[in-house]
């Protein structure tokens, strides 16, 4: 496998010429305190040297070692609590965390490209911080002030982890089925029962203590959704003085033995009468747990992302040295006894399919982290419509770059032919570990769901209108004659999306089936033109530096050509499938199945 290197260039380009977020940092007094250019740059160029340097040469040996499980401990592959300690002791784990209680306050736009590298370095590595960031952030928004004091400092500090606690043997997407009870105690806390599956570091020896966020009903509570609360357990108890106390009667019944990310532990957790702690109010945990969901989902996304750059990285270097066979068009370096495989057609195809998607998709969930920045810091209109739009993306983030995720890391196989599908070149592990991030934290069927269903339709098409909005204004503001390329593809495909929107919402008035099997589709519609709308952006500032010596505008405005032309198109056999309607497919009975 290639060695992993940062694309350090194309993320300070977004940052600072596509999307000027220095000067939005400094429009918000709660940014302004703790980020500038100087200290962004730094932040991911010290990122890029762990991600690269202590990271992900552990991908490989945690792969074909991965985590043990002996009588109720797991062991982590060799190396990883040793590169976690190095990580912790630079304050990664407090990157995005809450400055009064020693994090580091960054917005999400730093921290999303922070998530990338750890991501392209070795997605199971990556897991570990991630669900603990995200803990954080509930814990943060949710808990009382004496939680936050417990616990918050030391998560941040990274010395100790946490988890999410949903999913029960028979209760995957419909939490409303969770049988794990909370009984209260005369002292204020809850007597936590019940068993949790697939539940991604929820016991290991990297950290002392583990914190696992857990959602239980208690006596009494409401029927389904409505009836759950939110929970914070600690695997070993916290005295006053900050120090470990008793074991708290949480168990690891087994690991599973999964298809990749080897290296990180999911566990089966057991609870019995552990003493747990109410976070938020009593039968609205879901809400809570919601926004360490929605923190999650984003960052699967990003896994996508990730996973897709190392792909690239090692399908390039390959296609540059893999001599086989000539060009159909004459020899292009005669010299040696074969060309490069990069100047056959097919493979250029797929190099500049990888190169174009994941470049887009870093684009696009950067302009994503930076709604929610501005959901977060942002005030009046600028957080409204933050809101806005951070809410309909984030099901988009979540479904679509692990999508791309997945084709780009088996395009990445397919480059490497056969050696792409043994071991030793390391490709055939980017496919096995990114596969599941199209399945957890909710799988993309349901994130396609959300966006159509609760998102879409739900506001009768006002939240997609936000989007639409947003990429018109754009279009109205951009004149230039170099630029008309690609506005008016961009303007194209931007009104078929609202056609098309308003098209299923009527659809579905007359059967509401039609939202369900249009969700996929409609989400790859919205996924493409939300694309071609940041690389249009990317090809306006690159387009500004054209006088520049320097290659990489050149190549951001000849990849911004290949999307519009072979990329976006796509969304029209999409559409198509949609108008087709869902007769078809509800026609043929089950036992024809």
């Amino acid at each position: 496998m290639a060695d992993y290197q940062a694309p350090l260039k194309d993320m300070n380009f977004l940052l600072y010429d596509v999307f000027s977020m220095e000067a939005m940092w400094q429009s918000m007094p709660t940014l302004s305190e703790h980020v500038d250019r100087e200290t962004a740059q730094a932040i991911l160029q010290e990122c890029a040297k762990i991600a690269e340097q202590e990271i992900a040469p552990l991908s490989r040996q945690g792969d074909e070692i991965g985590v043990s499980f002996n009588e109720g401990k797991v062991t982590t592959a060799p190396g990883y609590k040793e590169a976690f300690k190095t990580y912790a002791d630079g304050g990664w784990t407090g990157l995005g965390g809450e400055p009064d209680f020693g994090g580091m306050g960054m917005p999400k736009v730093i921290t999303a490209l922070h998530e990338e590298m750890l991501c392209s370095a070795d997605i199971a590595f990556s897991l570990y911080p991630g669900l603990t960031a995200g803990a954080g952030l509930s814990i943060a928004k949710h808990a009382t002030d004496e939680l936050k004091e417990r616990y918050l400092t030391r998560l941040y500090a990274g010395d100790w982890m946490a988890t999410m606690c949903l999913t029960e043997p028979h209760s995957g997407t419909d939490l409303g089925l969770i049988y794990t009870k909370a009984v209260p105690e005369d002292d204020g806390s809850f007597a936590i029962s019940g068993t949790k599956i697939f539940i991604t570091a929820g016991e290991h020896d990297i950290t002392e203590n583990i914190v696992h966020l857990v959602l239980a009903k208690l006596p009494g509570a409401p029927a389904g959704p409505r009836g759950i609360s939110l929970f914070l357990v600690p695997k070993y108890q916290v005295n006053d003085d900050e120090s470990l106390g008793d074991f708290n009667n949480v168990s690891c019944g087994s690991i599973e033995h999964k298809m990749g990310i080897h290296a990180s532990a999911t566990c089966v957790m057991n609870f019995d009468s552990s003493k747990g702690y109410l976070v938020g109010e009593e039968n609205k945990g879901l809400a809570c747990m919601f926004t360490m969901m929605n923190f999650e989902r984003i960052g699967v996304g990003i896994q996508g992302i990730g996973a897709a750059e190392r792909s690239y990285q090692n399908a390039l270097e390959y296609a540059k040295e893999r001599l086989q066979g000539r060009s159909l068009s004459g020899a292009k370096y005669p010299e040696k006894a074969a060309d490069p495989i990069i100047v056959h057609g097919d493979v250029r195809r797929m190099l500049l399919n990888m190169k174009a998607l994941t470049e887009g998709s870093r684009a696009l969930s950067t302009y994503i982290s930076m709604t929610l920045d501005m959901a977060t810091y942002g005030e009046g209109e600028l957080k409204t419509k933050g809101e806005s739009l951070s809410a309909l993306m984030t099901p988009l983030a979540k479904a679509f770059f692990t999508d791309l995720g997945l084709d780009n890391t088996v395009a990445g196989q397919q480059v490497l032919g056969g050696h792409g599908y043994i071991r030793e070149w390391g490709q055939e592990q980017l496919v096995r570990d990114v596969r599941i991030a199209q399945i957890y934290e909710g799988t993309n069927g349901i994130q396609a769901m959300d966006l159509l269903a609760r998102k879409v339709a739900a506001s009768k098409g006002e939240l997609m209108q936000t989007f639409i909005n947003e990429v018109n204004t754009y279009i109205e503001q951009t004149s230039a004659d170099n630029m008309q390329e690609f506005i008016q593809p961009l303007k194209d495909a931007n009104i078929d999306l609202a056609e098309l929107t308003q098209h299923i919402l009527k659809a579905a008035q007359g059967n509401i089936e039609e939202l369900g099997t249009s969700a996929n589709d409609y989400l790859h519609v919205f996924g493409y033109t939300a694309m071609a709308f940041v690389w249009a952006k990317m090809a306006e500032s690159a387009l500004a530096k054209e006088s520049s010596s320097d290659e990489f505008y050149e190549s951001k405005i000849k990849t911004a050509r290949y999307y519009f032309a072979r990329l976006l198109p796509r969304r029209l056999s999409l559409a198509a499938s949609i108008k087709a309607g869902c007769d078809t497919l509800f026609d043929i009975d089950e036992s024809l199945f």
